[in-house]
């Protein structure tokens, strides 16, 4: 039995979800924060190298559309397997636990998308692949807001977020790298193996995570939960009855994969408010930004007498560019999410992406197509990565952490974000078959109607938690709650 109790505080004592909401960022702080959401790069960077691998793939694979967009859809709906049904295992589990598992599923599956034989063999083992990344949202999510400050605990999300901007980055290097040094319709390989190297490196690093502080004073690993929180604060800390609060009794057997609790009245709005607009996002987000490159050769890149790997070369140092808007909206993102929350984010960011999407329809919709009219093209994808950074790719990622209760976090921004995977693996498996289908720009403008489904949901269901403790937040009345202005 632990001795960090009641009867044996005294007053210079700190209860350690008071010590933890009320500490400064410390070096420690950052540290972790930078390998828990190292894992959000991996999947910028899978989320972009599968965009510029599908053009050779289809070359060297004889892959059909319909295939390719279950290629490109594999690995999304291992996420929504990933963050559903495994994420719970985080709050069953604990946090640091599932980290030393996840990403070694990302190196093994890894390895086996290099080595596929043939278009089946590739699409099982990007499904595999998909797990890992899944997994990996719902379990950093958690860890990251537990042991983040009120001060800028949004600011840091966003920011951990906005590593997935930096995977991207890295993906459009390696991309164009890989393209401009084996020109060869094979080198998609090297392209879906490069991300073994950052995996590797970031399981090395992340053996110095701790368990969530939160976490274990809450399944009876006091003394532990004393010792990490005194690390992270510099305070003299014990846990109080508020933080040693009962977990919610889990199901057992194949029931404790999903989590029940998410439904019952008190968390529906929760669930709605976190799930349907990253839902609404995801389809657009996924749908175009994984065919940018595609997007891009048939609209303004490919000229009359290009040829197949010469039309994906330009287009993927055209996508490499406009990445750039994807830096600065997430640079938008954390330096506005605590001045205007994320409820206002996240609406304005929904009513700019579907105007960026409307003058992408214009812009292909004109006489001559988007390769006559390149800067409105241009502009059009400007502003919806811009936007999307700035609003909802941030805010979406950051509310599920924070809205839930912590005994159920990890289930709630884990079924969120599979929910998430679900649109966007619609957005993918669609989007090259429409394509082949309907008008550019009348495909463009659905988009733009589905974002804005996305901003009706937020306004109706919002719950902003700016400047409140996790606990303030995970009250029955948090609907009600208004961002503080102090």
């Amino acid at each position: 039995m632990s001795m960090a109790t009641d009867n044996s505080v005294s007053t210079s004592r700190v209860a350690i979800g008071d010590a933890l909401d009320r500490a400064k960022m410390s070096k420690l702080h950052m540290t972790f924060w930078f390998l828990g959401g190292l894992g959000i790069m991996l999947d910028g960077f899978d989320f972009f190298i599968i965009g510029v691998a599908n053009p050779l793939i289809k070359e060297d694979l004889g892959a059909n559309a319909v295939q390719t967009g279950l290629i490109s859809t594999a690995a999304i709906l291992g996420a929504f397997v990933g963050a559903t049904f495994l994420g719970p295992l985080g709050d069953k589990l604990g946090r640091q636990r599932i980290f030393r598992y996840d990403l070694w599923m990302f190196v093994i599956f890894s390895v086996a998308c290099m080595f596929a034989w043939d278009v089946p063999s590739l699409i099982i083992s990007r499904f595999l692949l998909g797990i890992a990344i899944g997994l990996d949202y719902p379990i950093a999510a958690s860890f990251l807001a537990e042991i983040l400050p009120i001060k800028n605990r949004g600011r840091w999300l966003v920011s951990a977020f906005a590593l997935q901007a930096v995977g991207m980055l890295l993906g459009a290097i390696v991309g164009v790298g890989v393209l401009l040094l084996l020109p060869y319709e094979t080198s998609w390989r090297l392209m879906l193996g490069f991300g073994i190297i950052p995996a590797l490196a970031i399981i090395f690093l992340r053996r110095k995570v701790p368990e969530s502080p939160r976490w274990l004073a809450e399944n009876g690993r006091e003394d532990e939960a004393v010792e990490v929180t005194n690390r992270l604060t510099g305070e003299d800390t014990y846990v109080s009855k508020k933080d040693r609060k009962t977990p919610a009794r889990s199901p057992e057997g194949l029931k404790s994969l999903f989590q029940p609790a998410l439904f019952k009245k008190d968390m529906r709005r929760r669930t709605i408010f976190t799930a349907v607009p990253w839902f609404m996002m995801d389809i657009a987000v996924y749908g175009v930004g994984i065919f940018t490159p595609t997007l891009l050769a048939a609209m303004a890149i490919a000229g009359p007498n290009s040829s197949g790997i010469a039309d994906d070369i330009a287009a993927t140092e055209g996508t490499a560019f406009l990445d750039i808007f994807l830096v600065l909206g997430f640079a938008a993102a954390i330096f506005l999410v605590e001045k205007l929350g994320r409820v206002r984010l996240q609406l304005g960011g929904f009513v700019f992406m579907a105007v960026g999407l409307l003058i992408l329809a214009l812009g292909s919709s004109l006489p001559g197509g988007g390769s006559d009219h390149i800067l409105i093209i241009f502009a059009g994808f400007a502003l919806f990565n811009f936007f999307m950074n700035a609003g909802p790719n941030a805010t979406t990622y950051a509310l599920p952490a924070e809205v839930f209760p912590s005994e159920i976090r990890a289930a709630g921004h884990g079924f969120a974000a599979g929910i998430a995977k679900l649109g966007a693996a619609l957005g993918v498996f669609l989007f090259p078959i429409l394509l082949d289908t309907i008008e550019q720009w009348q495909l463009l403008a659905g988009l733009a109607g589905v974002c804005l489904i996305g901003f009706v949901v937020t306004l109706v269901f919002q719950i902003e938690p700016a400047g409140k403790s996790l606990d303030e937040i995970s009250g029955r009345k948090a609907g009600a709650l208004a961002a503080r202005t102090d």
